[in-house]
């Protein structure tokens, strides 16, 4: 569980990064997201869980 919780904190500590420093920046990537065809969102995301599982699987063990 505690796994878990470093987890999710890593997480918000990337995307805090990602809106803290460079606010215009998310502002285009997400303005550039809506214009993404559902097809391609779902790859990105599909892919991102594969390369997720990956890493964790790799730093696991």
């Amino acid at each position: 569980m505690s796994d878990l919780i470093v987890a999710i904190g890593l997480v918000l500590v990337i995307e805090g990064l990602i809106y803290g420093g460079f606010p215009d920046l998310a502002k285009r990537l997400a303005a550039e997201v809506l214009s993404l065809p559902e097809s391609a969102l779902r790859v990105a995301g599909l892919a991102s869980i594969a390369v997720g599982v990956g890493l964790v699987w790799l730093a696991r063990g």
